[in-house]
């Protein structure tokens, strides 16, 4: 698909004249503690953003879309959910903030189709997010994407699921996102068993565009859109943050 050459043009033409048609606004994720470590004290609402589930598993893949489904939901607007496997459980994404009524869905078998859609809805510019399940994804692809969300002020978010773990070592590669997350479910203390209680998150955030890594003990969304932070974790002081820095990765 080629770029539209009229909205290239209408996007270096304002940026040329001293405006810029870019929503650059921020989104904040509500911890004081995440904020910080994020430059302008959140994610940049048009931009691209990747997340992924911190294993191969059903249940590290389904924290990387809810994640994805909070971060859509504290948009505000209508949000496009882009996918090619039958498996998304639209109950899961309410109760991370994504009510159904604020969702479109696009299912396709095929990548490209995913992709293409994609950058399509994040030019539209009427959207508050667009999430698309993405398996590889290339430098010149994201970079696409990036500019169609830095032109009408979309958050994209691409949510990475493999179908075999040797494809996941994609996840490393170069791509022109903001941010990129890992997520990964962890064990709840009181309520060893998963899927009872609200869950409970490690958020590496392992590329910041402008600012350091740092990886994050939080609970899920809830219903709300809200992120939480352990009770263990609120009763430290300012001092002990929940988020601590740590080497690229």
């Amino acid at each position: 698909m080629e770029l539209d050459n009229r909205s290239q043009f209408r996007a270096l033409r304002a940026r040329f004249s001293g405006r810029d048609v870019a929503d650059r606004t921020i989104l904040p994720l509500g911890i004081d503690e995440i904020d910080r470590k994020l430059p302008g004290g959140g994610l940049v609402r048009g931009a691209l953003h990747e997340v992924a589930g911190g294993a191969n598993g059903a249940v590290d893949g389904a924290a990387a879309a809810a994640f994805a489904a909070g971060l859509a939901a504290r948009t505000g607007g209508t949000v496009l959910w882009c996918h090619i496997q039958p498996d998304l459980f639209t109950p899961a994404l309410a109760q991370c903030g994504l009510t159904s009524d604020r969702v479109v869905f696009f299912e396709t078998r095929e990548e490209k189709a995913i992709l293409g859609c994609f950058e399509e809805a994040l030019r539209h510019g009427g959207l508050g997010a667009v999430v698309a399940e993405i398996g590889h994804l290339s430098l010149k692809a994201s970079q696409r994407l990036q500019f169609a969300a830095a032109t009408s002020g979309t958050m994209g978010i691409a949510v990475r699921r493999w179908r075999r773990q040797t494809e996941a070592r994609d996840f490393g590669s170069p791509t022109a996102a903001a941010t990129r997350w890992r997520v990964t479910e962890t064990e709840l203390e009181k309520l060893p068993v998963r899927g009872v209680g609200r869950a409970r998150w490690l958020l590496e955030l392992m590329r910041a565009r402008g600012g350091d890594c740092a990886d994050f003990e939080v609970e899920a969304f809830d219903a709300q859109g809200h992120l939480g932070l352990p009770a263990h974790m609120a009763d430290r002081s300012a001092a002990s943050v929940a988020g601590w820095s740590r080497a690229a990765s």
